[in-house]
């Protein structure tokens, strides 16, 4: 007998477009064929090789063994809050009021409390690119529309961003601005004046800013980085998006936080019920821990990459076919690589002949076309050996 025809759609098909949509990432479609090879050099995804350290696993084992396992309030512990108002005092000299902090399971979710606080069905989001592709992709699931804006490049490599572009993609539908520096994945840097230009261009416009500062202390060369919040009011249409997982190691531990204007505490509060309930309470006593006892740490993690910075720079930069410059910050090498061939397909060549995984550059947008990023937050011993393998299979000038 003969089935009988199907009268609805598939699941798949009947799901909304929006979703449909979203794409694949091109970093785990490489990282799935070599994650589980040892041999393999894994510069594909923003993650250290550093494991978190001792005194932040053993704040969260001692809060587990004082029962700290049981659920807490939707924006996270008072105490959290406090510990990360202390943080910015201390760092960037500003006072940001323990009301204005909700903690997120990390800065993916920050990005997507944010797309859903501000975005309505068609809002346009104005999105430097090459950009971090998570991004782009929080956005179409709230319904929001990503405008890309290039980043200019000079034939040495460097980008920068211009404001004239950034403003003449703005339209009625324009609701968002993002700005993410330093960037993922280019390095770039937003000088202070040009955040202030920024700044002034989003208020007369009456558009929302979101800053991505994930990785402010990632300066080389510099003081450390400008954020929004130094020079922006607690009126002021400012999201900051940020993240435990890369100034301590922890990438796994699913923690992170937005700042935003004063009065949305409950509006956040409210998000964070329906997003996550909370976070898991002892994962927020290690985070306060981090914050309290770990400058040291991201002293020392800033401190290598910056030696690994200077050695792939060094080393790349004598390979045949590629052009590289060193990043002003974050800890990721842009670098065009001049074969002739996809993007995608040279990264799953470097992985199959010299057995190093780096991520495609058109998993951040196709303006990442003829390029691959590399992440040097590894030791110095790990950028040399990844180098030279590299040279073995593109070989030098």
């Amino acid at each position: 007998m003969s089935a009988a025809p199907l009268l609805h759609p598939t699941p798949a098909a009947d799901l909304p477009a929006r979703i449909l949509g979203v794409g694949t990432s091109q970093i785990g479609m490489v990282a799935d064929r070599g994650r589980d090879d040892p041999d393999v050099v894994k510069l594909w995804i923003g993650e250290g090789d550093l494991p978190t350290p001792d005194f932040v696993v053993e704040a969260a084992h001692r809060a587990m063994l004082a029962g700290e396992t049981r659920y807490t309030y939707s924006r996270g512990l008072p105490r959290l809050h406090r510990a990360l108002s202390d943080y910015y005092r201390r760092h960037w000299g500003v006072e940001v009021a323990p009301e204005r902090f909700t903690i997120t399971a990390g800065g993916m979710n920050a990005i997507m409390q944010a797309c859903q606080a501000l975005l309505d069905p068609g809002d346009e989001i104005i999105i430097p690119t090459p950009n971090w592709p998570n991004l782009a992709e929080a956005v179409r699931v709230t319904g929001g529309v990503p405008v890309t804006v290039p980043y200019r490049r000079s034939t040495d490599g460097r980008f920068s961003l211009s404001l004239e572009d950034v403003l003449a993609a703005v339209t009625p539908r324009t609701r968002i601005l993002v700005v993410n520096s330093p960037s993922n994945p280019t390095g770039w840097v937003m000088p202070l004046a040009e955040m202030e230009a920024l700044r002034d261009a989003a208020r007369e416009r009456g558009l929302w800013i979101l800053s991505d500062e994930v990785y402010g202390h990632f300066a080389y060369g510099n003081a450390i980085i400008p954020s929004f919040l130094q020079i922006c009011t607690p009126q002021d249409r400012l999201i900051v998006a940020n993240t435990f997982s890369k100034n301590w190691a922890m990438t796994g531990w699913r923690a992170g936080w937005l700042i935003y204007p004063q009065g949305l505490a409950e509006v956040f509060g409210r998000l964070g019920q329906y997003n996550t309930t909370s976070i898991p309470t002892f994962v927020q006593h290690a985070a306060v821990t981090a914050l309290d006892e770990g400058d040291d740490f991201i002293r020392t993690m800033v401190s290598r990459c910056a030696e690994s910075r200077a050695i792939m720079v060094e080393g790349l930069s004598r390979l045949r076919g590629v052009t590289v410059s060193a990043p002003e910050g974050a800890f990721y090498l842009m670098a065009r690589i001049d074969t002739g061939e996809p993007s995608l397909d040279l990264a799953f060549r470097l992985l199959r002949e010299a057995k190093v995984g780096v991520a495609p550059g058109t998993a951040f947008g196709p303006d990442g076309e003829g390029f691959v990023r590399i992440c040097f937050a590894v030791s110095p011993e790990l950028a040399r050996e990844a180098v030279a393998r590299l040279a073995r299979v593109l070989g030098e000038r």
